[in-house]
C-alpha cells in the first residue's frame, strides 16, 4: 500500500534523513516530510515515528507526529475553527492543516451552521484524490458510544451538543451520554449544530433517549413574565386595560404571552401584593 492510500490514518516510519525544516521520513519505498512544526521531538536517521498522514496546504502530502482525535474510520468530538460561507466549516484537529467540513454536509440553512468554539463528532473521509474533509456522526453512530437513561434523568437539568439538527427539531448528545431531542415547540430559537446547550429532561423513552426542552422551567418563566407585566404597568403609571379577563389576542399582541402565562404572571403579582384588578383593569397596589 502507497503511502497517499494511507492519507487520513497513522502509521509508523522510519526517520531516513534530516533536514533544517524537519525529517523525511520512510515506509522503504516512499518518503514524506515530517515538518519541524508537526512534531515536538527530535529523532535520529532510523528512529522510528508514528505519524498521522495528511495533505498540508500545498497540497503535498505531510506527515505529523501530533495525533488527531480522528483518523478514517475513528470518530471524536472536534473544535470548530473557522466558517467560510462559500465552502463550509473547518475543524482543528491538531494539524497545521484544518479540516473541512463541505457545504453539501452541512444544514440548508447557513443560520444553524456551526460556529468558531462549537464541537461536533466527526470522523475523516478521503475524496478521490485522497483528500480530507470531515463527516458529521449520523444517528446509528451516536447511538453507538450512548448511554440509556432511567426514569431518575426525568425532569434533570442537562449540558450536551447539538449533533443534528431540522425544521422539526434538535436531537442532542448530554454530558451524561444521552442521545436525545428536542422538538420545535421545546427550543426558544433553533440552535446551532455543534452548539452547547442546556436544558430539561421532559421524558425518558423506553429505549433509554431522553426528551429534552430548553425553555425555562415554568416558575423561571413566570418571574420574567411578571416582570415584562410589571415594567408595562410602570409606563402606565400604575394603570393598564389589561386584566385576567382580557382577549388572548390582546394580551399575545401587548406582552407576547399566552393568556395562561399572562394570568399566572398577574397571579405572582398579586399575591406578592404589588397589583390588584377592577373590571378589566390592572392598577399598582400602593403603600
Amino acid at each position: 500500500m502507497s503511502l497517499i492510500e494511507l492519507t487520513g490514518q497513522i502509521t509508523e516510519l522510519k526517520v531516513a534523513r534530516k533536514a533544517a525544516y524537519g525529517y523525511f521520513l520512510t515506509d522503504g519505498n516512499e518518503d514524506v516530510l515530517l515538518h519541524i512544526n508537526e512534531t515536538t521531538q527530535d529523532y535520529e536517521e532510523g528512529d522510528s515515528v508514528e505519524v498521522f498522514l495528511y495533505f498540508d496546504s500545498q497540497s503535498r502530502l505531510s506527515a505529523s507526529a501530533k495525533t488527531p482525535p480522528i483518523t478514517i474510520g475513528k470518530y471524536g468530538w472536534v473544535t470548530v475553527k473557522d466558517v467560510n460561507p462559500k465552502v463550509g466549516v473547518f475543524l482543528d484537529i491538531g494539524t497545521q492543516k484544518d479540516i473541512l467540513i463541505g457545504f453539501d454536509d452541512l444544514p440548508v440553512h447557513q443560520s444553524v451552521w456551526p460556529a468558531p468554539g462549537d464541537m461536533v463528532y466527526v470522523t475523516l473521509k478521503t475524496d478521490r484524490s485522497y483528500l480530507l474533509y470531515a463527516k458529521l456522526a449520523t444517528d446509528p453512530v451516536i447511538e453507538s458510544i450512548s448511554t440509556k437513561a432511567d426514569r431518575g434523568a426525568f425532569n434533570k437539568n442537562i449540558q450536551g451538543h447539538i449533533y443534528r439538527t431540522a425544521k422539526v427539531g434538535s436531537w442532542i448528545y448530554t454530558i451524561e451520554g444521552y442521545k436525545g431531542f428536542i422538538h420545535e415547540s421545546q427550543r426558544p430559537v433553533e440552535p446551532r449544530l455543534g452548539q452547547k446547550v442546556e436544558g430539561r429532561v421532559i421524558d425518558v423513552k423506553e429505549d433509554g433517549t431522553i426528551n429534552v426542552s430548553l425553555l425555562a422551567r415554568k416558575e423561571d418563566a413566570l418571574d420574567d413574565d411578571a416582570k415584562r407585566v410589571y415594567d408595562y404597568l410602570m409606563i402606565r403609571n400604575g394603570a393598564m386595560p389589561y386584566s385576567d379577563k382580557s382577549m388572548p389576542e390582546e394580551i399575545q399582541e401587548r406582552f407576547q404571552l399566552s393568556k395562561g402565562a399572562f394570568k399566572r404572571a398577574l397571579g405572582k403579582l398579586m399575591k406578592d401584593g404589588l397589583v390588584y384588578q377592577e373590571g378589566s383593569w390592572t392598577y399598582e397596589k400602593k403603600e
